[in-house]
This record gives structure tokens, C-alpha cells and sequence, in this order.
């Protein structure tokens, strides 16, 4: 059984920092491709930053320079350190995964992503 378990969001004032995590059972993140995704209100879900079998990693250009994402094999849990937090990096975050060929192209909305945690706010104000 595979299952996914994001913490860390909450409200913080612009400027701050945040850390996700992303707890994984019943999969490994190192045979996959990782990501983070997140959709604020009314919006479309939006892919923020990948990470592939190799650590090759992929960010969003909204958050370039200013997120980071790691894994920690070892504990299969994934994160997501978060700087410089704007108002507009509000929204519900999620973690996913998929085959590891995915992260080579993929698509904007996760619809190729095959395995999904709940989701954790992130409110920046």
C-alpha cells in the first residue's frame, strides 16, 4: 500500500520560509521521479519543482532561487525548503510521484503523476 503524507504548511508573512516534508510508505523515492505540486484558489494545479532517480532536479521559474527540493532516501521522505515566501505562493501543496522517465517532460497539471499525497496549506500574507 502506498501512501503519501505531507506536512509543514502553514501561514507565514511574506519574506519567510517554510519546510515541507513529504513522507512516503510503500514506495521509494529513489526508483521514481519526485515532485512537488501546489494549486491556489481557482487556479489550475501547477507543477513547482521535480527531482529524477539521478537528483537531477527541474524548478518552476516562479520559484527559481527561491525553493529547494531534496529527498532523503534513506528515510524515503521528501522536502521542500520554501524562501523568500511571496503572497502569491499560496495554495495547497502537494507531493507525487510517477515512473522515473516522467520527469524528462512532465505535464503542467500532474495528470501523469500516479501516486499523490493530501496536500498541505501554505498561506502566505
Amino acid at each position: 500500500h502506498v501512501q503519501l503524507v505531507e506536512s509543514g504548511g502553514g501561514s507565514v508573512q511574506p519574506g519567510g520560509s517554510l519546510r515541507l516534508s513529504c513522507a512516503a510508505s510503500g514506495v521509494s523515492f529513489r526508483l521514481r521521479c519526485g515532485a512537488w505540486f501546489r494549486q491556489a484558489p481557482g487556479k489550475e494545479r501547477e507543477i513547482v519543482a521535480t527531482i529524477d532517480s539521478t537528483d537531477r532536479i527541474m524548478y518552476a521559474d516562479s520559484v527559481k532561487g527561491r525553493f529547494t527540493i531534496s529527498e532523503d532516501d534513506v528515510e524515503h521522505i521528501a522536502y521542500l525548503q520554501m524562501n523568500s515566501l511571496k503572497v502569491e505562493d499560496t495554495g495547497m501543496y502537494y507531493c507525487a510521484t510517477a515512473g522515473r522517465w516522467v520527469c524528462t517532460a512532465p505535464s503542467k497539471g500532474g495528470r501523469d503523476f500516479d501516486k499523490w499525497g493530501q496536500g498541505t496549506q501554505v498561506t502566505v500574507s
